[in-house]
């Protein structure tokens, strides 16, 4: 795993899981990664200004969702073979709390500081946690939970798999599908 700052090329292959487009990494460009978790990096060269972060495939390995708000306009067909200039981001990009959680969080004003306090990166973990399931009735419990250990001093969802991959439309028991 890489632990520089300098750029350095990733390589993937664009593919369509369950009808979200998204580009698979080579094992090699995913082992330059600094983490088995997700990563912030800062794109260079065509899409240079863009700061995307690379999710975890369960496997060892990475993707990146090529229909997130986040990611730039990639053009390519599946199965072509994509090349990018990156570098790690030394800041890590907001994640958009989804309605549910952010409702409750809207109804919980005493953790407002708690939760502006929290890094980009726990904020990412909390969302993450609280999506990783299709169940509506466990997803409701994790942000009732979310909200209860935020208020208990939590900064992060406890007992939780960083390197999984947390997409319930993309993923089955934590890894992306094949």
């Amino acid at each position: 795993m890489a632990a520089s700052k300098e750029p350095f090329e990733i390589r993937g292959t664009i593919d369509v899981v369950n009808g979200h487009r998204i580009l698979r990494l080579e094992q090699e460009s995913s082992d330059l990664l600094s983490s088995r978790g997700q990563v912030a990096v800062d794109l260079l060269g065509d899409f240079a200004g863009h700061t995307i972060v690379i999710d975890p495939d369960g496997r060892r390995g990475h993707w990146l969702d090529l229909e997130s708000v986040q990611a730039p306009v990639i053009d390519g067909e599946v199965g072509q073979q994509i090349q990018l200039s990156v570098q790690p981001s030394s800041t890590w990009p907001e994640t958009t709390v989804p309605s549910d959680l952010a409702d409750a969080l809207d109804q919980a004003s005493d953790l407002d500081e708690t939760w502006v306090r929290l890094t980009p990166m726990a904020r990412w973990e909390w969302v993450r946690w609280v999506g990783a399931t299709k169940n509506p009735d466990t997803r409701q419990r994790r942000v009732e939970v979310s909200i209860s250990k935020l208020r208990d001093g939590k900064r992060r969802p406890c007992c939780f798999d960083l390197s999984s991959c947390t997409n319930p439309e993309l993923a089955k028991g934590g890894k992306l599908a094949e």
